[in-house]
């Protein structure tokens, strides 16, 4: 065989551009400068967002739309432009997002948005992509982010009671809500602009919590609408989880499924504004995930049964830097299991899993808005129906093939456990549990939901990754072994040292004395200890305690500067024995948040650190109520204030070499200089050798660290994707702490010099710190010659008619950008056995598919090759064969200098 001819077979043309719906909106991009926010800038012709019972309506056509979920301040806008791209070729019509108030209006009439806050200059970004925007104002947000999205200032204003028919609340989110629509508008970013936003939120998910309100509730929530209304915007308002939602407010489902959902108005089209195909963590938990497959069959069947715009949250989770994490006690990073990780890299085979199943649903996209009311529904077995979309009556019992009609079908079998075959259109197809097949041309299955297509990136390294490829991690690490071995340190004072400390009478709350510009308050008294105490305790062999009725999140207890214990939970008893001495004793209470509470009713109450009685107990003569002692009150660290984390800064802190005694000493701050690490892949910085505190990279606060260990039990050695999925069904991480790496944007790097700072509150060994890269090391796939043709054999014509031509399948490879694949470590063409890292060659092997593989893939980024005898020769008559492929990645330097040694 010539090699042009081989390269023909193996599928060297570049891959098609995602298939768009026929007569799409009209890019223009007319001045729109992302850079700045200056002018405004056309995106697209002008168009208006209307809607009827099926559908979202754009530019006067329906449309099935694909919304992919990605906050803005979860990454740098250094990342925005690839994150987005990658949500483009995912097959996302539409960028979804919630606004920050608190990010946004960190003090009342102070607004802030530049930086990971430059709404505009994302939303710019979007358009220019071709993309749609959906903006979810709120202001409340949950969205796991500290407070739910409101300004801690809000909680000061007199009389004020949050989401509710309160005259101080709704005035305030009438300001705030105009003036992100006023900037939008100004900005020229809505539809009827030429711009990219094309439906809004007002509250959010409040029906959940709406009765707990009464009345007012209900007279609140009719008020956000009006409110929304009177701005005038042009384009659809949304209220999700809202069934009472006016007739003029479209009501839509969050939920892991939404296929039985059904709007409050035949007028209203289904939206499924919150998909989760994943769920966030929480410190000292295992890490949930959803499998690749469960959530292809829920979007699917949203599609098949009638939903018309489905938005997966998150498709890029990212990370809560600074101390923007939710409450309580949610971990810095938001990975989310999204199809695109925290560091910006695919995670596959989720992300091409939904890829192909995004594809398929475009080419049913001219069916699915031909029915004007329900489709065709076909019983076919107990637990298996179809639904048929077309313009005319379609007979199930016999072929349409040839007639030209527009035609789609959704095969499901919800049966959990068995595989069934059904009889439809003249045909028999076979159906796994838990699936459904996508038929756009009413004949051909162009996918199924349970049957991945797409490549498996294999996480090797990290610790506690799942080693199942159902929950697969798709990085590697590579780099260190340790980030420095010269470190400095600085001592924090414990309680009292000086600036903005104040004495009042009792316990006060503790974030209306921070305003949360800290997660730390100390309280410090005095207690004056008899001879006769004493001898009472060595007498009877015991110590008195101080005893806290509740606290949240963490508390500390110091005895004389020297940490006796501590307590961890939400509004939780602490009772933690103290050795105290004679005379007076220094008493000091230190009240930590980690988030503070982002959802449920009356946030306003919830409030953090102690509450109920504080007293003294064990002494000879009975307990001391400390309550209404006179406390000292220390807002925050000194170093802190002292802004010993910023590079600008450092001659304010006293610091010196580290001392071995140094790393089990609590209240302590480190800092090294270190290099990064070469080329272009995410940075990541393991912490697992520390305790609990916050970690600075030149001056950026990356966020928490908390080295808490999930517990041993609850997650399984594999996960079957059928059946009903929940948060507790899939998870890793058990027995091993929650979180150790910690994502550090590459922007926030220089080649070398760079500071880390750690406050540490426990004690830690940072000399054990490794500095990694992160990037898809081993990818890998199993493609069956029995599998369905690519989705870019299929078209579809100008009367909108889906076709598919008869070619091989493909088995598809592709590292992350920037890297090639440099190995071919395992190939076989037959009937290989096993599975990524795990592949052998079976009683049926080509012995040429080595040689073939690694002439077509090595050297280059991504390589297709078709699954079929023409390729490899027929190793053995009459058995179906199987293509099994695993590889190598590397950076694009490495492998060039690999290939120049062949």
């Amino acid at each position: 065989m010539g090699l042009v001819s081989l390269l023909l077979l193996l599928g060297f043309l570049a891959a098609p551009a995602p298939l768009r719906a026929a007569g799409v909106l009209r890019q223009v991009v007319v001045g729109g400068d992302t850079d700045s926010n200056d002018g405004g800038g056309t995106f697209f012709e002008p168009f208006n967002v209307t809607y009827d019972h099926r559908a979202v309506i754009l530019g006067g056509q329906r449309r099935m739309l694909v919304s992919a979920g990605l906050h803005y301040p979860r990454a740098t806008p250094e990342m925005w432009p690839s994150l987005i791209k990658k949500c483009k070729e995912g097959g996302a019509d539409v960028i979804e997002t919630y606004i920050f108030w608190n990010g946004h209006e960190p003090a009342k009439g102070q607004y802030y948005f530049q930086g990971r806050f430059d709404i505009v200059k994302f939303a710019k970004l979007v358009a220019a992509e071709g993309l749609f925007l959906f903006l979810r104002i709120g202001p409340y947000a949950c969205a796991e982010w500290n407070f739910g999205g409101f300004p801690v200032w809000l909680r000061d204003i007199p009389g004020i009671e949050f989401r509710t028919d309160n005259e101080p609340y709704k005035a305030e989110m009438r300001t705030f809500v105009t003036k992100i629509v006023n900037i939008m508008k100004e900005e020229k970013l809505y539809s009827w602009q030429g711009g990219p936003i094309i439906l809004q939120q007002i509250e959010n998910e409040y029906g959940n919590i709406q009765s707990r309100y009464g009345q007012a509730g209900k007279r609140y929530m009719l008020w956000a609408a009006e409110m929304a209304l009177a701005l005038d915007t042009g384009i659809p308002w949304v209220m999700c989880r809202q069934t009472d939602a006016p007739e003029q407010i479209l009501d839509t489902c969050n939920a892991f499924y939404c296929d039985g959902f059904k709007p409050n108005s035949y007028n209203k089209p289904t939206i499924w504004t919150e998909d989760w195909d994943g769920w966030y963590a929480d410190w000292g938990e295992s890490l949930p995930h959803r499998p690749a497959q469960d959530s292809a069959f829920a979007v699917a069947r949203f599609y098949q049964r009638g939903g018309s715009l489905q938005n997966y949250y998150m498709y890029f989770g990212g990370t809560n830097f600074e101390r923007t994490a939710g409450g309580p006690r949610q971990i810095t990073s938001y990975d989310y299991d999204a199809p695109i990780d925290e560091y910006g890299i695919l995670r596959q085979p989720k992300w091409g899993h939904l890829k192909d199943l995004h594809a398929a649903i475009k080419l049913c996209e001219p069916a699915l808005t031909a029915v004007d009311g329900s489709p065709q529904y076909v019983k076919l077995g107990p637990n298996q129906e179809a639904h048929v979309y077309s313009r005319g009556k379609v007979h199930a019992n016999g072929s349409i093939s040839g007639n030209g009609q527009i035609c789609s079908a959704f095969l499901a079998n919800i049966d959990e456990h068995k595989y069934v075959s059904v009889w439809i259109f003249g045909k028999s197809y076979s159906l796994p549990p838990w699936s459904v097949s996508i038929l756009p041309d009413c004949e051909n299955v162009a996918f199924n939901t349970a049957t991945v297509g797409t490549q498996t990136s294999i996480f090797t390294v990290e610790s506690g990754s799942p080693s199942y490829s159902s929950m697969p991690r798709s990085l590697s690490l590579i780099g260190g072994p340790y980030l420095s071995s010269t470190w400095w340190t600085s001592k924090e004072p414990i309680g009292r040292w000086g600036q903005g400390s104040f004495a009042a009478q009792g316990i006060l709350e503790h974030l209306n004395v921070t305003k949360d510009i800290s997660d730390y308050l100390s309280y410090t008294t005095s207690v004056n200890i008899s001879d006769e105490d004493v001898a009472f305790w060595n007498s009877k062999g015991v110590l008195p305690s101080v005893t806290i009725d509740q606290i949240r999140d963490v508390a500390r207890v110091f005895v004389n500067g020297k940490l006796a214990g501590s307590k961890v939970g939400h509004w939780v008893s602490l009772s933690q024995p103290v050795q105290l001495v004679q005379g007076p004793n220094e008493l000091t209470l230190l009240s930590e948040i980690v988030g503070i509470q982002n959802y449920g009713a009356f946030l306003e109450k919830d409030g953090a650190g102690f509450r109920g009685q504080v007293k003294l107990t064990g002494l000879s003569n009975g307990d001391i109520d400390l309550t209404n002692s006179l406390w000292t009150y220390q807002i925050g660290l000194k170093g802190e204030f002292s802004r010993i984390y910023s590079p600008e800064d450092q001659g304010y802190a006293k610091w010196s070499s580290m001392q071995n005694d140094d790393t089990q000493t609590p209240f302590t701050w480190f800092k090294t200089i270190f290099d990064a690490p070469e080329g272009k892949d995410p940075v990541a910085i393991g912490l697992g050798s520390m305790g609990k505190g916050q970690a600075w990279v030149n001056g950026h606060l990356i966020g928490r660290y908390w080295s808490i260990v999930a517990p041993q039990s609850g997650c399984p050695s594999s996960c079957n994707y059928a059946g009903a999925y929940g948060d507790s069904k899939c998870r890793s991480n058990c027995g091993i702490a929650t979180q150790s790496w910690y994502h550090i944007p590459r922007e926030w790097l220089q080649a070398s010099g760079n500071l880390l700072v750690l406050f540490e509150e426990t004690g830690g060994d940072p000399s054990q710190i490794s500095l990694e890269v992160h990037y898809t090391k081993t990818i890998c796939s199993k493609i069956s010659e029995t599998y369905y043709p690519p989705l870019s054999s299929w078209s579809r014509a100008a009367n909108g008619h889906a076709s598919m031509n008869t070619v091989a399948p493909e088995l598809q490879l592709q590292c992350d950008e920037g890297h090639v694949i440099s190995k071919i470590t395992f190939a076989s063409y037959g009937t290989p056995s096993g599975g990524c890292q795990n592949f052998s060659v079976g009683n049926c092997h080509a012995s040429t598919t080595l040689d073939l593989v690694t002439e077509a893939c090595v050297g280059k980024n991504k390589c297709s090759i078709s699954v079929t005898n023409d390729v490899f020769g027929d190793p053995c008559r009459k058995v179906v064969k199987d293509l099994a492929v695993e590889a190598e990645c590397s950076p694009t330097l490495a492998s060039k200098e690999l290939r120049d040694d062949m």
